[in-house]
């Protein structure tokens, strides 16, 4: 690390410490006055809550004192009736005047359904009973007699201490609070004479005792009016929690007589209960909002403050896989170069790079082609050793670095070898439940302590990769200085194809005529296709293009197809070879079907539909002799607009080939999606045919399936009669391959179709 960093990293640190502190005293802060809002708002609930049931406690307080007002009052109005109906006949006197009186009687029924009185007694001077009652009466009078004499003996007492008042004055009364027959209860007495007012002291003297129990319809009533919820009345205090307990006393002795329980309205809890939802999730988002910020913070600060070696490993690997990145392997790769001694220490380096990745990325989604990634990394660390450095490079490209190979032998061949084995494997996906088939390529490079740069080793290794990519894939080639003129040849081809596209847009040279320029010139050729019957009639030709160059002499496909796909020339191309194979297809003796490949830009081109259409109405060909081939690469993950595409072309008439079938992904929906006209069964499957029994299953299932769908089928690559014997038998309805005849030049082909139509003039 240079001097200068070590001081940057202190800054670093001092500045995030410093924002860490102010971080915290703001979240301390706001945590702080959040907690006093919330005790506030706790303390005025209680408050309130406090206030509320005081003010509760005295309205029952109240309402006991207006029952013994009340009752004061009746009492005495009570009374005043009794005494005038004791006065009303003076022709009696004593127990006999009271028994006599019938109105007194039924009187002592108005106590009870009039003023709601539970109990009402007219009591004699000796303290018995002065009107004869029934047994339940006297019972109960009993009962209560002892608990009801000191009532009468305070009223006897205030009397007698009372002054002498005026005749218009009522009888002294006394009312209290007590306990009767175990019920909390409140009781009215009042003195009764039976002589005129002017004259009481020669009367008889009586006393009328009535009382109410507190517990029953008196409760009932002070509820309704107080808003008592739930009231109800206790020999003790058993309150629940949330119920309030108010003891009433004795008015003579203070004593407990009962409580009154019911639910109080505490507004303060009412609002603190709305209020904490709040306040707690303001606290929550707070607190974890908090901590969020307190752990990224201390991630930064743990990130910041680790060691130089930490911070490096950070940086240097693979967030997916776990592994190191390119650049710790650099670092890890110059080590080891460091590390070599002598020219018999070996190490090398493999790049590998998984084939067909893409393909189910795309097809099953990035969740997939993560879990696959993973997958690989776990398989190819299985097969390497504990000094080796395994890394990602990114994508799905990896590298090895195998310090220790020796001064001689394959080990690290065997090594690649086995790589490639492994991940050739099916893997099966959690993601999107699926098992999918990859490969992979892989470029070695040696190097001892006497090798170039590590840069220099690393291009070797690449060139390795890239011939083992285009050479067939799923191999592993060992860089030879061989390789790097496959390189330059290839640039050179990259370069003489844009050069022969772009400079002879118009009009590409075609046909015998001499090479223009240092280029060469493209040709098509055409290789006949066949019906499977037993004359094998000529039924069709596929059009294949060929680079006539200069130097390499006659170039396949093979050679430059990949070139123009990577440069984006494939599109002038196609469209050149389409044209040219219309063009010669127009002229020939007999009409037969003309196939011509497309790739995957030229059908998701906007506008591939209208140059078609073009190009046969500017040749002349009939849209039904026109056959476009698409294999399973060019309609992978196809959209709507590549499907109505096809669709509208073959309305005109132009039938849509599937090439290469059962080489790709979601073949099955392929023909479901996009109604093909023709299978091709591809050569690799066909080679099959009679040296394995995979081979037979396999293509047996494909014209099965074609058959039931009414497809015509194709089969690519025949080459011997036991091929075609086995295919006309399992109803395959078309054939091409070696067998027949390999792609010509135009003036054989055309030859060729001459010849039979004058042998066959009426052939068509």
């Amino acid at each position: 690390m240079p001097a200068a960093e070590p001081s940057s990293l202190i800054v670093q640190k001092t500045a995030w410490t410093s924002s860490g502190a102010l971080l915290l005293l703001l979240a301390i802060s706001g945590l702080a006055i959040l907690g006093l809002v919330f005790l506030a708002a706790i303390w005025a609930g209680t408050q309130s809550d406090a206030v509320a049931l005081d003010r509760q406690r005295q309205l029952v307080t109240g309402r006991l004192r207006d029952q013994v007002q009340r009752v004061s009052q009746e009492v005495q109005l009570i009374g005043a009736g009794y005494a005038s109906l004791l006065r009303t006949d003076t022709a009696f006197s004593g127990r006999d005047a009271i028994s006599g009186n019938r109105s007194v009687e039924a009187f002592a029924h108005v106590a009870t359904t009039v003023f709601g009185y539970n109990a009402a007694f007219l009591v004699a001077p000796s303290g018995e009973l002065a009107l004869p009652t029934d047994p339940e009466s006297v019972r109960r009078f009993k009962w209560v007699r002892p608990l009801l004499q000191p009532l009468i003996r305070d009223l006897e007492t205030k009397r007698k201490s009372a002054p002498e008042h005026a005749p218009s004055t009522p009888e002294p009364s006394q009312v209290e609070l007590l306990r009767l027959e175990g019920r909390p209860s409140v009781a009215g007495i009042v003195s009764l004479s039976d002589v005129a007012l002017a004259d009481r002291s020669r009367g008889n003297q009586y006393y009328l005792i009535v009382f109410r129990f507190l517990d029953g319809d008196t409760l009932d009533e002070i509820s309704r009016e107080q808003g008592l919820a739930a009231a109800r009345y206790a020999r003790t205090a058993d309150q629940e929690h949330n119920e309030v307990a108010y003891q009433i006393e004795a008015t003579a002795t203070g004593e407990p007589i009962g409580f009154i329980i019911w639910e109080p309205d505490l507004p303060g809890s009412r609002v603190i209960g709305w209020l904490v939802p709040v306040l707690s999730a303001a606290g929550l988002v707070i607190a974890v909002l908090f901590l969020a910020l307190v752990a990224r913070l201390r991630r930064s600060l743990r990130e910041l403050s680790v060691s130089e070696q930490h911070a490096r490993h950070l940086s240097v690997h693979d967030v997916l896989t776990g592994l190191p990145n390119r650049a710790l392997f650099a670092a890890s790769f110059e080590s080891c170069l460091a590390a070599v001694g002598s020219d018999n220490d070996r190490g090398a380096i493999a790049l590998v790079d998984l084939d067909r990745f893409k393909e189910v990325n795309d097809t099953y989604g990035h969740a997939a082609g993560d879990e696959l990634l993973q997958a690989v990394v776990v398989r190819i660390s299985a097969l390497i050793g504990t000094r080796d450095v395994f890394a990602r490079f990114g994508g799905d490209e990896f590298a090895l670095l195998l310090p220790a190979i020796g001064a001689s032998g394959d080990g690290h061949l065997g090594i690649s070898r086995n790589v490639i084995d492994s991940i050739g494997q099916p893997f099966k996906l959690q993601t999107g439940d699926a098992v999918v088939r990859i490969g992979c390529s892989i470029g070695v490079a040696v190097f001892n302590e006497a090798s170039h740069a590590p840069s220099e080793i690393m291009r070797r290794a690449d060139v390795a990769l890239y011939d083992a990519k285009h050479g067939g894939r799923g191999r592993v080639i060992e860089y030879h200085p061989s390789l790097d003129h496959r390189i330059v040849e290839r640039e050179n081809l990259k370069n003489e194809l844009r050069f022969l596209l772009e400079e002879h847009e118009q009009e590409l040279p075609v046909g015998d005529d001499p090479l223009p320029g240092p280029v060469g010139r493209l040709e098509v050729f055409y290789q006949s296709i066949h019906r499977c019957n037993e004359s094998a009639d000529l039924v069709g030709a596929e059009a294949l293009v060929r680079w006539r160059h200069p130097t390499l002499g006659l170039l396949a496909p093979d050679r430059f197809i990949e070139i123009a796909e990577e440069t984006g020339m494939i599109g002038p191309l196609g469209e050149w070879v389409l044209r040219s194979a219309a063009l010669a297809a127009a002229s020939w003796a007999i009409d037969v079907s003309i196939a011509v490949n497309v790739s995957p830009s030229q059908i998701r081109h906007h506008d591939f539909e209208a140059r078609v259409l073009k190009i046969l109405r500017e040749t002349g060909l009939s849209p039904s002799r026109l056959e476009l081939e698409l294999t399973e690469a060019s309609v992978f993950d196809v959209d709507e607009q590549v499907q109505a595409t096809l669709r509208r072309l073959r309305l005109h008439g132009i039938k849509i080939a599937l090439d290469d079938f059962g080489t790709g992904f979601s073949s099955l929906s392929h023909l479901l999606q996009l109604n093909f006209d023709r299978i091709k069964i591809d050569r690799s499957f066909v080679s099959l045919l009679g040296s394995k029994a995979e081979g037979t299953a396999i293509v047996s299932a494909v014209l099965d399936l074609s058959r039931t769908l009414g497809k015509e089928t194709t089969a690519e690559g025949v080459e011997t009669e036991s091929q075609r014997d086995f295919l006309a038998a399992a109803g395959c309805s078309h054939l091409q391959g070696y067998l027949f005849s390999r792609p010509v030049p135009l003036a054989e082909f055309a030859a060729r179709l001459q010849s039979i139509r004058s042998d066959h003039p009426t052939a068509l």
